[in-house]
């Protein structure tokens, strides 16, 4: 139930273009194509366990989990309300 303006489903509209555009973000950062035995930022060995998890693998675990921390996404604000813009 939607109060306001706002039409009936509004809010699960919301929801669903929310889940949408993570699964979309995620999916274009997976690695794609050959991925390689040694790691490109630091050159060790990377696991036979984490290239048959993830065969697009370019790098080891520690690299990509700096690469990650330095990654931001920019998340969409969809709420309508003044409040929610001033965060």
């Amino acid at each position: 139930m939607a109060g306001g303006w706002a039409r009936d489903g509004a809010v699960q509209d919301q929801i669903d273009d929310t889940v949408s555009d993570a699964v979309l973000s995620a999916r274009a950062r997976m690695p794609a194509g050959e991925g390689t035995t040694h790691c490109e930022e630091c050159g060790e060995e990377i696991p036979e366990g984490r290239r048959r998890a993830l065969p697009g693998a370019r790098t080891c675990v520690p690299c990509q989990g700096e690469r990650d921390g330095r990654t931001r996404s920019i998340g969409i604000n969809r709420r309508g309300s003044k409040d929610s813009q001033l965060r």
